[in-house]
């Protein structure tokens, strides 16, 4: 029972984190290669969804 909580901790403390940084670091490279398009869209809407609080920030990477 504590180590299935240890990995739903673990999932949603370093795994959704990096899929949200991932999702939005190929936004970017998506769009400075090609310009906007609806792919890269929805990977920053993606990466929205599982991290709100860092929409607002823009990062670098």
């Amino acid at each position: 029972m504590i180590q299935k909580r240890i990995a739903q901790w673990a999932v949603m403390a370093v795994a959704v984190p990096l899929a949200a940084a991932g999702a939005r670091r190929l936004s970017h490279i998506l769009e400075a290669r090609r310009g906007p398009s609806g792919v890269s869209r929805m990977l920053s809407r993606g990466a929205d969804v599982l991290r709100p609080q860092k929409a607002r920030r823009r990062r670098f990477w």
